[in-house]
């Protein structure tokens, strides 16, 4: 992404480029490669998420929760492996130069980026279908980055935030939802589902503590099920202890169900501990300011069990979001 004159280039010098703010970021915007450096000791975390119109975002989206978005499903990666942020890039294919969207949509992507201490680094732009794609790397020290790989057996399950709101506003744009029903609480459904906040800090809190994490883009279940393929071990989740708001559980419980197990777009961190270590994963969630709660444990069967608070099975089709499949 280099900056110039009219066009492809006027477009990157009006709305993506500013002078670097971190010491980290060596050379930004305007040549043929970024230079980032890492602090010293320090590993580089990479991560690279797409978001497609009529795919990921409905073409109602406002630009500036489009352009929060599109960088904080990328933090959000950068959070689950316990990553401190460091720079992006941004690819943008556009269907026409509209100067109204670039700009809500660099405002919302800028806003975050500096409330994350990150500089935009570089990138590409083309003409094509609305196509948003950014990289984010971050850092972390040798042997501390949070995997899908570590949950063992007896570890307790965990999950931040509260889960489904997204979901439940989606079955509302679908029409699934009467809109008088949710009155005015669906301004903050939209939010939950168009501005999530990644768990940057939790992320950082958790290195040491957490034996594995994930963050949840494409709904709990499915995104367990990576954590257990990886770990190659099993697990129960207690649906009843699955956090949700008031809004949500003021719904049908099959439909509460479906936004908690398998609806997507959380961007929570799911995330195992050791047992006995309630006060440490607390402490941590009170230094990231984001609550947690306990919902299940990791077993040597293989496999999803999930049970309401009287251990009784709760059945159900659990799986997660698939882009070739949905």
């Amino acid at each position: 992404m280099s900056a110039g004159g009219g066009g492809e280039f006027g477009l990157i010098a009006r709305h993506f480029t500013r002078p670097a703010r971190s010491p980290r970021v060596v050379l930004g915007v305007g040549d043929d490669c970024a230079i980032v450096q890492p602090d010293p000791g320090q590993q580089l975390a990479i991560s690279s998420d797409m978001l497609v119109e009529g795919r990921h975002f409905l073409p109602t989206v406002p630009p500036e929760r489009l352009g929060h978005k599109a960088l904080a499903v990328n933090l959000s990666d950068l959070a689950a492996c316990g990553a401190e942020p460091l720079a992006c890039t941004l690819a943008l294919a556009l269907p026409r130069v509209d100067d109204d969207f670039l700009a809500g949509l660099a405002r919302g992507l800028w806003a975050l980026a500096e409330a994350h201490g990150i500089d935009l680094v570089g990138g590409d732009t083309t003409a094509g279908p609305l196509n948003i794609c950014i990289t984010v790397f971050g850092q972390v020290p040798p042997g501390q980055a949070l995997l899908r790989s570590g949950a063992r057996p007896g570890d307790e399950l965990w999950v931040s935030g509260t889960l489904g709101d997204a979901r439940l506003a989606l079955e509302a744009f679908r029409g699934q939802l009467p809109m008088a029903a949710l009155a005015a609480d669906f301004d903050r459904l939209r939010l939950a589902m168009e501005m999530p906040q990644p768990r940057v800090a939790l992320g950082l809190a958790l290195r040491g503590l957490a034996s594995s994490a994930i963050d949840l883009s494409d709904g709990l279940a499915g995104d367990l099920a990576h954590v257990l393929r990886r770990s190659g071990v099993g697990a129960t989740v207690d649906v009843d202890a699955l956090p949700r708001s008031a809004l949500l559980a003021a719904q049908p419980l099959a439909l509460q169900h479906q936004c908690l197990l398998s609806g997507g777009d959380d961007y929570e961190l799911l995330f195992t501990v050791a047992p006995g270590r309630h006060a440490e994963v607390h402490d941590a969630a009170r230094l990231a300011g984001v609550p947690v709660s306990c919902c299940g444990r990791i077993e040597t069967t293989p496999g999803l069990r999930v049970v309401d608070r009287h251990g009784q099975p709760v059945v159900g089709d659990w799986r997660g979001f698939d882009h070739f499949g949905a």
